[in-house]
């Protein structure tokens, strides 16, 4: 847990609360604040499985998946080539629309093109390529004269994607199943307060949603799982336009490694599904290996 990434808090919470969750379904359970020695780190425990609650780059995007690997150490979620290909939300684009699921419009650009001038119509939205939690989204409005001007701390090359309106619904998989659909209310944008504050948004499970929009949803999110290659839980995000009833729905990304906090998601689905949380977390050390 914890690591290097803009998502180190959110990590950090994640690890502690499986943590807590794996004592009480009867594990030894050691945390491990993941350094640049995180070979040494490992060896020194000599653990029988690495549970992953890293979020963001090299915990999420292949490089600690590789390491494990190489180590002969089995883990949690994800392997290498999902992981790394979950994380570039443009080369999953790529994937989503070969497998003919639906997305928006997107192209990669230079942080300070897009600074300079609008690359594409607004409205429109600016994140990194490789982050997630929402960290550092930019969302353009439709009457908006000027570009975006982006923070420093952006990386060199940015995804900007045509704005995709209506409501944020998601899904979580588990192994080869869909749990269920979750509708999330915010007052404003689902940003990275929105998704980790308490409070910050509202979670409707099982989604109040007509039953052709919530079967597509399942549908997608576990076609997104297997298209990509996922393992073990992995969660899937989309934007529903009502006026444009199943048209209106598009994906934006899949998660490998869904946040395991307090107010996350995907336990909150398994919890509905009758899963408890330390069901959950041993179901995931039970499913654990190498060569994912």
């Amino acid at each position: 847990m914890g690591g290097p990434s803009a998502e180190r808090e959110v990590s950090l919470s994640t690890g502690h609360e499986c943590a807590a969750a794996l004592r009480e379904a009867g594990y030894q359970v050691v945390e491990v604040d993941a350094g640049p020695d995180l070979y040494l780190q490992l060896s020194e425990v000599s653990p029988d499985v690495v549970f992953n609650a890293l979020h963001g780059r090299w915990g999420e995007d292949g490089c600690v998946q590789g390491l494990l690997e190489w180590m002969g150490l089995p883990y949690t979620h994800s392997g290498v080539l999902a992981s790394a290909l979950a994380m570039d939300k443009q080369k999953t684009k790529d994937i989503y629309r070969a497998e003919e699921l639906p997305v928006v419009h997107s192209l990669l650009a230079r942080r300070d093109d897009v600074r300079r001038a609008h690359v594409m119509a607004p409205p429109y939205v600016v994140k990194p390529n490789n982050e997630g939690s929402s960290v550092g989204v930019y969302l353009v409005q439709d009457a908006a004269s000027a570009p975006p001007d982006l923070s420093d701390d952006m990386p060199e090359q940015v995804m900007v994607e045509a704005f995709a309106p209506g409501r944020e619904l998601t899904a979580t998989v588990m192994g080869d199943k869909a749990l269920t659909v979750t509708d999330i209310l915010t007052d404003g944008w689902y940003d990275y307060d929105a998704k980790y504050t308490p409070g910050g948004s509202r979670h409707v499970v099982p989604a109040d949603i007509p039953a052709d929009i919530f079967d597509a949803c399942m549908d997608y999110a576990l076609r997104a799982h297997r298209v990509l290659g996922c393992r073990g839980l992995s969660r899937t995000d989309f934007r529903w336009d009502e006026a444009r009833g199943l048209d209106g729905l598009v994906l934006l990304e899949t998660n490998t490694q869904p946040g395991m906090t307090p107010t996350s998601l995907s336990p909150e689905q398994a919890k509905v599904m009758g899963i408890s949380f330390p069901d959950l977390c041993r179901w995931m050390v039970e499913d654990a290996s190498c060569n994912r």
